[in-house]
């Protein structure tokens, strides 16, 4: 393969990459490389029985000029353990728009609220577990 048609397959992979989990669910040498990187419901990877405890759960709560997003996930805390490291909020370019890093010591459960201007379409929320990898969901704001 010429180095010009290898760049430009390169770019293309690390476009779809970031464009979402359906791009990456419909293009499989994209999906190889993110399947062991982000787990979601529809592709929990090597933790399938892991999905009701990891994947996180979004409410978003509309006010006047900005939304409240408030991620929760169903998963103990068990000292450094086993925990949930942090959320992150991502616009629908996957720009970090906000996220909450969490101390398993003092936090008794996973939920972040996060005030959030100027924000619509979609939005993507990783849950980071510290043996369970990263999981992602999506909803439309």
């Amino acid at each position: 393969m010429n180095r010009r048609k290898f760049l430009g397959l390169s770019i293309a992979g690390s476009a779809l990459g970031l464009s979402g989990l359906s791009a990456i669910a419909s293009t499989p040498a994209v999906a190889n490389v993110a399947s062991g990187t982000l787990y979601s419901k529809e592709n929990p990877g090597r933790w399938a029985k892991k999905i009701d405890g990891h994947m996180p759960n979004i409410k978003v709560t509309k006010a006047k000029d900005a939304i409240e997003v408030t991620v929760t996930t169903a998963h103990a805390m068990n000292g450094y353990e086993h925990y949930i490291v942090k959320h992150i909020i991502y616009d629908e370019k996957f720009n970090v728009l906000a996220e909450k890093m969490f101390d398993p010591k003092k936090d008794k459960t996973p939920v972040s609220s996060h005030k959030l201007k100027n924000v619509k379409g979609k939005i993507y929320v990783t849950s980071v577990c510290n043996k369970h990898d990263t999981w992602i969901a999506n909803t439309i704001v």
